[in-house]
């Protein structure tokens, strides 16, 4: 009988399965695909020689991990290479605001009216980074918080609705911005604890960037898996589960799944049936015959770059997508060009780029021709570049990855309580009815990202128990 049987072998299931083999438990990892990695591969999409990120690129909570900082993953091929700019914001006028390793260099990005209020805003948490990252991506109490006073603090700032925050700011440049930040989980900007998810993003950039893996998102599972296999671990692909009677004899069973796959699989009922999905995205993967032809010279320099005119816009396309079940006219885009720092991405002179937006849930249009169209108001020509697309709606997304219900890449809505209290309302997220099984998805605190602290947490969870039995 095996200690534990691992569901998933995306970032939190690898994460999981090695903080146990780490502590001497023997763990199995089952996949339903041919190849591990989940949210964290990398596939050639589009033609020969061109290596594109299906669904995550750019790591700022990746790097910043108490996870996988404290694992190995160096010795085992991950490498970070860091852009020389994190995230750049254009505008029609072709200028631009940044998020910048500096500090100084982001506020005045802003102008002179709001640097002061963006410095006053991150420099008491920056210090103090490392311990907030791992109490905040702890939540619930997995343990108790290292630093109490300064979470406190930051929960005072953060846990208002974004648009409260954004007050602070006099001029459009920070707010459209900071807008974007809370956008990449795809959650209104009015809507609880929306200030600390745009807040949370920005620390991190100042702190170790917004990194993309050398050759592509699959190194970070690459490595995991490598590691664990170095511990005794096993991995199983094209193994699909349909009950718990499929997988070998376990003390405890750890799924990286959706909530509602789990309650099918372990016979929970409708123990799930409350959780909310949000969301889905429009995706289309580039090959490009050159670099986008961005109008501000700091966009070319970005690894990741936010498409919106202003908060409005951003607002009006998150609430188009997330309430009022219609794909946006101008939608919000997150773009990530990973060749500004790994050219071998494709073939010489050539660029890989990701971009998407956001769509309701489950909706089955074509948004190509939206996307495009944003683009060219700020990368006048970009369509010239266009050597293939690759594109995924909602129903290819969750064909693909069956945690993407209806398109939702964040496995459930980053809304209301459940943002921190996910997917039920308990102390004990990780848990479920039944005593042996435990799940370890982005449906569990800290939720979206590739960063592992679900499978860290959950982790943690099963090996109390496993020592108690």
């Amino acid at each position: 009988m095996l200690d534990a049987v691992v569901v998933g072998a995306g970032p939190n299931g690898l994460t999981a399965a090695v903080e146990l083999a780490r502590r001497g438990f023997s763990v199995a990892v089952f996949e339903a695909r041919d190849t591990i990695g989940g949210g964290a591969r990398t596939e050639e999409l589009t033609l020969p020689g061109f290596r594109h990120d299906p669904c995550s690129a750019a790591h700022p909570l990746g790097i910043n991990s108490p996870a996988f900082r404290a694992l190995p993953l160096e010795r085992y091929g991950l490498e970070w290479l860091q852009p020389e700019l994190p995230m750049a914001h254009p505008f029609t006028d072709g200028t631009a605001a940044v998020l910048s390793r500096s500090v100084a260099e982001t506020a005045a990005s802003f102008g002179p009216r709001d640097a002061g209020a963006y410095r006053r805003l991150v420099e008491p948490f920056l210090p103090k980074w490392d311990t907030l990252a791992r109490d905040f991506m702890s939540l619930p109490l997995t343990a108790l918080p290292r630093d109490p006073v300064t979470l406190a603090r930051f929960g005072l700032v953060g846990l208002p609705p974004s648009t409260w925050l954004m007050r602070r700011f006099r001029d459009e440049r920070a707010r459209a911005l900071f807008s974007g930040l809370v956008a990449h989980v795809m959650a209104p900007l009015s809507g609880f604890a929306t200030g600390a998810i745009g807040l949370v993003f920005a620390l991190a950039a100042h702190a170790r960037g917004w990194p993309v893996a050398r050759g592509g998102s699959q190194s970070i599972s690459d490595a995991l898996a490598a590691y664990l296999k170095d511990l005794g671990g096993g991995i199983h692909t094209d193994y699909e589960v349909k009950r718990l009677d499929d997988l070998p004899p376990a003390r405890a069973y750890v799924f990286d799944t959706s909530p509602t796959a789990l309650a099918r699989i372990a016979g929970l009922g409708r123990y799930y049936d409350g959780y909310r999905y949000g969301p889905g995205v429009f995706k289309v993967d580039y090959a490009l015959d050159g670099p986008v032809p961005w109008t501000a010279p700091e966009a070319r320099v970005a690894g990741t770059v936010q498409i919106g005119a202003s908060s409005a816009e951003i607002g009006t396309a998150l609430r188009a997508a997330s309430r009022e079940g219609r794909a946006p006219d101008k939608p919000f885009m997150i773009t990530v060009q990973p060749g500004v720092v790994d050219p071998a991405r494709a073939p010489e002179g050539k660029q890989v780029f990701w971009a998407y937006g956001h769509v309701p849930s489950g909706w089955d249009g074509d948004l190509t021709d939206a996307l495009e169209r944003q683009l060219e108001r700020f990368a006048p020509g970009f369509r010239d570049r266009v050597l293939a697309r690759a594109t995924a709606g909602p129903p290819e997304l969750a064909a693909h990855n069956a945690n993407y219900v209806g398109g939702d890449i964040g496995s459930g809505a980053v809304t209301g309580l459940q943002i921190l209290l996910r997917p039920k309302l308990s102390l004990s997220p990780y848990g479920t009815p039944h005593p042996a099984v435990y799940i370890c998805s982005s449906a569990t605190p800290p939720g979206p990202g590739v960063h592992g602290m679900s499978g860290h947490n959950a982790a943690k969870a099963v090996w109390r128990r496993l020592r108690q039995t």
